[in-house]
């Protein structure tokens, strides 16, 4: 099938170039001329583990193309996906739909013959009707469906989320439309990944759903986290004791410094939005949101009490920027906050993080950015893990020992056991233990 992937961002790039490794013709559009140039250039605008050689090897097939002509990469589609950043809309935290909405009037003005529109991007529940109505607005006479088909990508394993998913969700008011994405998935069928087919708005708040109750996971077992500190208890233990039960699962249950990345901040937020302007008060989501928000300090301030509490003229090495890891993006990283509590309070923070250095040099300013680990850790007060990379899970503890001032660790994210790191020499502290 010929397949447009309006926006070549996190979304867009991976599922066009998975598309295009079942065998569609994809299209790429964006309208950033030097994203796009890099992309033909086979440089890749975020860090995806695989996604340089798949779309290397779709390109090289003649699958997969780039160009920001949207009128041109739009034309002859079958189905057309709006995969553009939805953002907090800021002042109001509203779901900034306003690229969405772009995208449509564009997309109507392009269309030719019966065009399924798919609104690929986390948008509010609604918003499938008015892309309806800008779409039959900008093109009276076009023949089309809109359909709603969120994306469920973990970044760090996007590629083996879309070739291997849980599910498969279309919301869609026509039934050609929903023929045509039973088609655009048909590659998926030997892998047996179900489809669920919903309304429209159905699907819309499904993803919104999804993330509130992951971020809810997570939000509760930091706070078990906290109650275990106090009471002699072990998190890790308590997850494990209650992720066997199948009706719990284990996954979202590792406690740490609180959540961040492009999806569970903004998606939470914004489902609070939604619920206010229809009179349906979400107040679970609502204790989710802030207590995560208060954690992010709380755990620069967790690093000022084992060092003492007082950092004032000491250094901290950081190890681990981004929010989780397999990944580049910073955005509402933890590391951020906890690098802000740090500075505040006095501290020098030297940080190194495997691929998200470039943009933690646009977010947090004052820090000496390392080229490694051991560079971050020479000379420091305290060295504290703030994101679990591989490579952080295996360190060299003697030479660890030898390069700071004093053997504090304070490992946020517990991967390591109290009694090996006491073993070593260290004064240990760790989250729920």
């Amino acid at each position: 099938m010929r397949i447009t992937m309006i926006g070549s961002g996190y979304v867009g790039l991976v599922s066009g170039t998975c598309f295009a490794d079942f065998g569609h013709d994809v299209v790429c559009v964006d309208k950033d001329q030097g994203k796009i140039e890099r992309l033909l250039a086979g440089k890749m605008p975020i860090y995806e583990p695989g996604l340089e050689d798949l779309v290397a090897r779709n390109v090289q097939a003649g699958r997969l193309r780039f160009t920001t002509d949207l009128k041109e990469g739009v034309k002859d589609a079958d189905a057309v996906f709006i995969a553009v950043g939805t953002p907090s809309r800021r002042g109001d935290g509203h779901a900034d739909l306003s690229y969405v909405y772009a995208a449509a009037k564009e997309i109507g003005e392009a269309i030719s013959g019966y065009t399924v529109i798919v609104t690929k991007s986390t948008v509010p529940v609604g918003t499938g009707d008015e892309v309806e109505r800008i779409i039959g607005e900008a093109a009276p006479d076009a023949d089309f469906g809109v359909v709603s088909n969120p994306e469920f990508l973990r970044e760090g394993a996007a590629i083996d989320d879309f070739k291997r998913p849980d599910r498969i969700v279309i919301g869609s008011e026509d039934e050609r439309a929903t023929d045509v994405m039973r088609q655009v998935y048909r590659p998926l069928y030997l892998n047996a990944a179900p489809i669920l087919v919903t309304r429209r708005r159905t699907a819309e708040l499904i993803k919104y759903a999804g993330n509130a109750f992951l971020a809810t996971k997570i939000t509760f077992i930091n706070e078990i986290a906290d109650l275990c500190e106090k009471v002699g208890a072990d998190v890790k233990d308590v997850s494990r004791g209650i992720g066997l039960d199948n009706r719990i699962g284990s996954k979202f249950l590792h406690a740490g410094p609180g959540y961040g990345g492009s999806c569970f901040p903004k998606d939470t937020l914004a489902l609070l939005k939604t619920s206010q302007d229809y009179d349906a008060p979400q107040r679970i989501v609502e204790a989710v949101v802030a207590v995560n928000e208060n954690r992010k300090r709380a755990m620069g301030r967790k690093i000022v009490h084992a060092m003492g509490d007082d950092v004032r003229g000491k250094t901290v090495a950081v190890l681990g920027l981004t929010f989780k890891p397999n990944t580049d993006d910073m955005r509402d990283s933890p590391a951020i906050a906890v690098i802000q509590t740090l500075q505040d309070a006095g501290a020098t923070v030297k940080a190194y993080d495997p691929e998200g250095m470039e943009q933690a040099e646009k977010l947090l300013g004052d820090v000496v950015y390392c080229k490694g680990p051991y560079e971050a850790i020479e000379g420091a007060d305290a060295l504290a893990i703030v994101t679990e990379w591989d490579q952080f899970r295996a360190l060299d503890f003697d030479r660890v020992k030898s390069l700071l001032k004093t053997p504090v660790l304070i490992d946020l994210r517990n991967i390591y056991t109290p009694d090996e790191i006491a073993a070593a020499g260290f004064q240990y502290t760790s989250i729920g233990r």
